[in-house]
């Protein structure tokens, strides 16, 4: 059988995580969260108590350790040995996590990681570069799209479930306004690779979408 990379791009909210998570499963593929580890170097920051700059971020960088794991319960992130897999979806890392991301040291060491995970292929990333930066030879790259009430109301459940309370509108705030960072940033900016198929996930359950991209990646592993 073909051992395919499958990319998922899209900006937040758009069911990115979820869904790879899910295709992977079905297709007996690796995941890999590319996003939770720019948030394990976005929490190692905040702890470090310093200027976000990129001299402290290049320094920071090589001095912890990162690296994801897959066990009976899920995908752990582990930074400096500890799983951290909770305490990097705080909104503190949130809001910090797309200035980090477009540090380019950061980026350079985490997609070398991601490739070197990925290189054998059967595996799902999602993220906002994998498409374009990380494999643009994957065989199957998606963009993941909604409307921003549909994303809003999506990471305020999500927010719910672990106890934390926010608004819809403060989350569509933060929203646009990662979606303008991430789109405008020099380095990996969020775009949609030309040959990925878009979906607009605004009117679809996880299980639809989810259905939608194994099919394309059953049509790609058989051929």
């Amino acid at each position: 059988m073909k051992r395919i990379k499958i990319a998922i791009d899209g900006p937040a909210g758009s069911g990115k995580t979820t869904t790879a998570k899910i295709v992977a499963e079905k297709l007996g593929y690796i995941y890999i969260d590319t996003g939770a580890m720019y948030r394990a170097v976005t929490l190692a920051w905040l702890r470090s108590g310093t200027e976000l700059n990129d001299t402290n971020l290049c320094k920071l960088i090589n001095e912890i350790s990162v690296y994801i794991h897959n066990t009976s319960i899920g995908q752990r992130t582990f930074l400096n040995g500890v799983d951290v897999s909770d305490d990097i979806r705080l909104p503190e890392v949130t809001k910090n996590v797309s200035p980090v991301s477009a540090v380019g040291c950061v980026r350079e060491k985490l997609v070398a990681m991601q490739r070197e995970l990925g290189k054998n292929g059967a595996v799902v990333l999602d993220g906002r570069d994998i498409g374009t930066v990380v494999f643009p030879d994957a065989e199957l790259k998606i963009f993941l799209i909604a409307n921003e009430n549909a994303r809003a109301e999506r990471r305020t459940k999500e927010l719910r479930e672990k106890g934390i309370e926010l608004t819809v509108e403060e989350i569509k705030q933060q929203i646009v306004a990662r979606d303008n960072y991430d789109s405008q940033r020099s380095i990996s900016p969020l775009r949609k690779a030309d040959d990925a198929i878009e979906i607009d996930t605004s009117n679809l359950t996880i299980q639809q979408q989810s259905d939608l991209i194994i099919d394309l990646a059953n049509k790609i592993i058989g051929e």
